[in-house]
């Protein structure tokens, strides 16, 4: 028998305060993103503005490093902004005075109300529309060719069907049956929409993308189309001998039906792909003076905030008169502070991580790949006392600009390998030396797996056969026998 009852337990919870939330968020983004997150803020709360500069041309500090909440107590382990950081109520005038002195550098006497800045919109003709998809440009020929209503209805169904690189990923019965026709049509215009430019998609699978290719090109030539049509298993292994001996023709006449084939497009529909080139704009600069590397955030395009003391003071007011907008205006003014403590956090965060690993990794600026040193995020969590996943999103998204180039923070972690000494070694630093072992080898007796494990446990490293293929595979290298045999092939017609 089911009934209601009043009881009282006693439970624990953790509950993120709206600030950590802020902070949290913040973190992960890059100067770009944040520059949309300020501008959102700006656009919602009247209590933020952003910074002029004064008269005599210096400029009040929006962030200022008096009161970390993350060194004095305030605010919570991670040292991100807490409930704590604002006075809960702005009644008494010594509380108004001690909040007024606090904060004091995010403040300003006059009003100005926030606007985006109007920027002329570009012309038309220097505006770039989007390229359009595969789909897009395969529609759009259907609908040049086909004007049956069931053809038509055949060629959006198979047209639907079609992966980024240009194959259909159902079978023509499969078609047939989505579409409500008979086979015979599915085939007749799935022929057709091969032919569509690009020349290849819809097919099945890369031997009739080639072939419709090269019935496209025209080329008519029996051995190529006998290899794509029959032997692109060998030629995928490089067993040219076996393939040359299949045919029945000498090796040195194979690299000329390869070449052909080298010329087609495997992925026919990747032409149109929307992938676009990202820009990336580093978020540290590692620069070195004298003997010191100096770590620096990149703030460049980051608007600096303050406070405005015309809405305190309105807040003041209505603490006296209207108890609704008293409200309004100190949720706002609890709000902007927690913002800019988070924006002031976030920048303190990415610093000591940015700081510490250029600390470990100086070697690595002075000297180059061979020296750097593994490196872990819970190493860093720990040296500078936060939570790993705080590490992990300080460097999510971020890149670092130093003399020796730009790289992401992700790429310096990575796992740890014992050398000769105990000492640990990099992973990565071990991928280079693979490389270099491979791109100087004698192409004619490439090295294989165990005799790359061999040279690196010589020289002080040593890793198992399966750890040296792993790392090889990672490095997109083809086996030794691969190797050899494309060697061998280019040896015979030189």
């Amino acid at each position: 028998m089911l009934k209601q009852r009043l009881d009282q337990r006693q439970i624990q919870k953790l509950i993120l305060a709206p600030a950590l939330q802020q902070a949290i968020k913040l973190l992960p983004l890059t100067n770009l993103e944040v520059v949309e997150v300020i501008n959102e803020e700006l656009a919602e709360n009247p209590m933020l503005e952003l910074e002029e500069e004064n008269d005599d041309g210096t400029s009040v500090s929006a962030v200022s490093g008096e009161g970390d909440a993350g060194e004095d107590g305030a605010g919570n382990a991670e040292g991100f902004p807490g409930e704590g950081d604002v006075p809960a109520e702005l009644g008494g005038d010594a509380e108004r005075d001690e909040f007024e002195a606090y904060f004091e550098q995010f403040f300003d006497d006059g009003f100005r109300s926030y606007s985006p800045e109007r920027k002329e919109a570009p012309s038309l003709e220097n505006t770039l529309s989007r390229s359009p998809s595969l789909w897009d440009h395969l529609s759009w020929q259907a609908n040049l060719t086909f004007f049956d209503p069931e053809d038509k209805k055949v060629a959006e169904t198979i047209i639907g069907n079609i992966n980024e690189d240009g194959f259909l990923t159902q079978t023509e019965e499969e078609t047939a049956h989505a579409a409500g026709a008979d086979i015979e049509r599915v085939r007749r215009v799935r022929t057709q929409v091969k032919m569509f430019d690009p020349v290849g998609a819809g097919s099945l699978d890369l031997k009739e993308a080639l072939l419709a290719q090269m019935d496209d090109l025209g080329l008519t030539d029996l051995i190529t189309r006998d290899i794509v049509a029959n032997h692109l298993g060998l030629l995928e292994k490089s067993d040219y001998a076996l393939l040359a001996k299949t045919l029945g023709i000498p090796l040195s006449e194979i690299r000329v039906h390869i070449e052909v084939i080298k010329r087609l497009d495997p992925a026919p529909g990747r032409k149109h792909t929307q992938e676009r080139t990202t820009y990336v704009v580093p978020d540290i600069i590692v620069d070195k003076e004298g003997e010191e590397w100096k770590v620096s955030l990149s703030n460049e395009g980051l608007p600096r905030l303050r406070l405005n003391a015309y809405y305190r003071r309105l807040l003041r007011q209505a603490s006296r008169s209207n108890q609704e907008a008293y409200r309004f205006l100190k949720d706002k003014l609890k709000k902007a502070l927690w913002f800019l403590r988070s924006l002031e956090q976030r920048d303190r965060t990415i610093s000591r991580v940015a700081r510490y690993i250029v600390d470990r990794q100086k070697e690595f600026f002075e000297k180059g790949l061979d020296f750097i040193r593994p490196l872990t995020l819970m190493e860093i969590a720990q040296e500078i006392g936060v939570h790993e996943s705080t590490v992990g999103r300080v460097v999510a998204n971020k890149h670092l600009v130093s003399p020796e180039g730009v790289f992401p923070l992700k790429y310096f972690f990575h796992k740890s390998l014992s050398g000769d000494m105990g000492e640990e070694i990099s992973s990565l630093m071990v991928k280079d030396r693979i490389r270099k072992l491979v791109e100087n080898e004698d192409r004619l007796r490439p090295l294989s797996d165990m005799e790359i494990e061999e040279i690196l446990a010589r020289q002080g490293l040593k890793i198992a056969r399966r750890t040296v293929a792993k790392y090889r595979q990672q490095l997109n290298l083809a086996p030794s026998h691969i190797r050899r045999r494309k060697s061998m092939m280019e040896e015979c017609n030189s």
